[in-house]
């Protein structure tokens, strides 16, 4: 695959993916194509040596794993984990406003967004949506209305002459979304939803909406920009990036080892959630490809995981903001991500053991902690760290405006995580005596 070819897909997963839902049906596709088997988790597993697997869970987390012919106790397993959350705005239960006879849907930001780039913004809305049929049966599908439906407009500067100032954002009263003028008619966003779906699914006339679960996304596709194409500009790099990196590797990992990518919904807002890194989801997986806990504790002290989210890199704008000495910049590789409190679970054999598959691959890291006067987020490294007691690294393709609905990577840096994430897959062992 070039970098080119590698780059291309990741815009079109990207725009295919505007939440968990379509990010998890977009990888799981993409699996089953490479050959990989889908289970239920309320089914019997009956895993084979040399098969390829994937599960998913809440429709929004995904686990794939490989099993080679060596017994796992003796190999270990090779994890790669990311998350398929983003900040965002949720739609609320009963959204519908009317304000000064406009029409209006209110939302509730979902994790730490960087609320300014919301404002005067082309949104369209996607997620779950909830039916009962006239039969009585529930059913899930998921919906992308795909074209600009909503606008957050700005306060004119005449209006507001600190606004460049001295602007705060009031998160009840400031970000509900214009959808429409006056109009005679109550607007009822399930029936909506419900016209939405018959249209693409016609079967589904007569049923009825219980509950959605929709976000509003910026319609701007995703795409290479720079002056010498650069940059990746999207929504969403943090970090379905990682998950598409991921997922690249994966379909190409072969050997007699076992190789698994974790996906995991709700890491901007704690991980804690049934497919959240908190919850049980891969601790479950494990415990029914193991044949006991004893194995399983044996192949977790020969296993690593490379926890992959994204990294700040140094703005030119604001240098001090980072540590000088450790301030991965754009297109320069893959960061390390260290942090002496355990917000990131990378030590010196992780962070060893990752370096020498980069080392193979011919892939330059870099190292980032945050000042000591200033917090550095999370990831769900520590959190698998933690209930598995298996070895992690963090690591991170270097981002500006993280949180904002419109982020910036490097179309080499993405590329060379991938090539990285396939050298770590291939290696015989990731032990350190």
């Amino acid at each position: 695959m070039t970098p080119q070819e590698f780059n291309q897909g990741l815009l079109a997963f990207l725009d295919r993916s505007p939440t968990p839902f379509h990010a998890t049906r977009e990888m799981m596709q993409a699996l089953l194509a490479a050959g990989f088997t889908q289970l239920a988790e309320d089914e019997v597993w009956r895993p084979e040596a040399g098969g390829r697997y994937l599960v998913t869970r809440n429709e929004s987390s995904l686990i794939a794993f490989t099993l080679g012919h060596e017994p796992l106790v003796s190999t270990g397993l090779r994890l790669v984990g990311a998350h398929t959350d983003s900040p965002c705005l949720k739609l609320k239960p009963h959204p519908e406003l009317v304000q000064q006879g406009y029409q209006q849907l209110a939302a509730e930001v979902y994790g730490g967004v960087l609320l300014n780039p919301w404002f005067d913004r082309d949104l369209s809305l996607a997620g779950r949506v909830t039916l009962i049929r006239p039969d009585g049966s529930l059913c899930n599908r998921l919906l992308d209305f795909r074209c600009p439906l909503a606008i957050i407009p700005s306060l004119a500067i005449h209006l507001d002459r600190e606004a460049n100032d001295k602007r705060s954002i009031n998160r009840q009263t400031y970000l509900p979304a214009l959808i429409q003028g006056k109009s005679t008619e109550q607007f009822d966003v399930k029936a909506e939803v419900l016209l939405a779906l018959v249209r693409e699914e016609p079967a589904l006339e007569g049923s009825r909406v219980l509950a959605f679960e929709l976000s509003f996304y910026g319609t701007q596709p995703a795409q290479i920009l720079g002056w010498r194409g650069e940059f990746i500009a999207s929504a969403r790099l943090d970090n379905l990036l990682s998950c598409y990196t991921g997922l690249c590797a994966l379909r190409e990992a072969g050997g007699e080892g076992s190789q698994w990518l974790v996906c995991n919904d709700h890491e901007e807002v704690g991980s804690a959630s049934t497919s959240g890194a908190r919850g049980n989801f891969l601790e479950s997986v494990l415990l029914r490809v193991f044949d006991d806990h004893g194995a399983q504790a044996r192949a977790m002290a020969r296993s690593l995981l490379v926890s992959t989210d994204n990294a700040h890199a140094v703005h030119p704008n604001f240098p001090d903001r980072h540590d000088a000495r450790h301030s991965p910049v754009i297109n320069g590789g893959p960061a390390l991500k260290v942090n002496a409190n355990q917000s990131y679970a990378t030590n010196s054999e992780s962070a060893a053991v990752f370096m020498h598959a980069a080392e193979l691959a011919g892939v330059a890291v870099q190292s980032f902690v945050a000042r000591g006067d200033m917090g550095c987020g999370s990831t769900i490294g520590p959190l698998a760290a933690t209930r598995l007691g298996i070895r992690t690294v963090d690591v991170g393709v270097p981002t500006f405006a993280m949180h904002s609905i419109r982020e910036l990577a490097g179309t080499a840096d993405a590329f060379a995580l991938y090539r990285a994430l396939a050298a770590f897959y291939a290696l015989p062992s990731v032990q350190v005596t």
